[in-house]
């Protein structure tokens, strides 16, 4: 785990370069996908910890969406449960359109808790919802939105992204805050205001190209999955 400096000699991947290289550790190293989520949910929890020791219990609220980035989700809050932590996860959107890895580990995750929450997006009261649900934590996760997310948010995620930036409390963001986007570090209509921004890999193109990507990102800190880069 490395803190990104400005003035640091890097490796900077764009939306493309991230996509190329999952795949390349996936088909030709043959690492699965489900281990490249487990390494970089771990980092993401061992960042939670460290920020939380002096708490005796503290409380954390994971947001996930329903696609890699809310399984890394899972994965954070199962790592956490191991260590006595009060964690309380939240997905956004249908359950059923979650596949592949990311359901596994939710499936595992449920194992262990029981059914996890739903949170739907289409209610014009979603600031309310998240309000209610995450208003005694400690600390936020954002696992909604990867580095492939393109375009414009709909308003229903806008919605919800103003309602976790309205909470207050800090955040850390999973691989990229929800909403900013990965190559131009623009937010797409709205985005999460990190703390802390957990990205695995190398550091996204957004993030030195943009100055005023920094609002969001907090600091960040860059984790492996298992393979580096300078292998490929």
């Amino acid at each position: 785990m490395e803190k990104y400096l400005p003035d640091a000699d890097c490796i900077v991947m764009t939306r493309e370069q991230v996509r190329a290289f999952d795949q390349w550790a996936i088909n030709t190293l043959g690492i699965p996908g489900i281990v490249l989520m487990e390494n970089a949910g771990r980092s993401c929890a061992e960042i939670l910890e460290e920020k939380l020791e002096d708490l005796c219990e503290p409380k954390i609220c994971i947001f996930c969406g329903t696609g890699n980035n809310g399984g890394d989700g899972y994965v954070i809050a199962r790592c956490l449960l191991n260590k006595a932590f009060n964690v309380k996860v939240i997905i956004c959107g249908e359950r059923a359109k979650i596949k592949g890895d990311a359901e596994t580990n939710l499936q595992i995750l449920e194992c262990l808790t029981g059914p996890v929450a739903e949170v739907k997006l289409d209610q014009e009261n979603i600031k309310d919802v998240v309000q209610k649900v995450a208003a005694d934590a400690d600390f936020i996760v954002d696992a909604v939105f990867g580095t492939g997310l393109k375009g414009t948010l709909k308003k229903t995620h806008k919605r919800l992204i103003e309602g976790i930036n309205a909470l207050g409390q800090p955040v850390l963001a999973v691989d990229i805050p929800s909403g900013l986007d990965c190559d131009t570090g623009r937010p797409m209509g709205a985005a999460i205001k990190a703390d802390y921004t957990v990205t695995f890999v190398a550091v996204k193109k957004g993030f030195v190209k943009n100055e005023r990507a920094v609002r969001y990102t907090g600091h960040i800190f860059t984790a492996s999955i298992g393979i580096d880069p300078k292998f490929r």
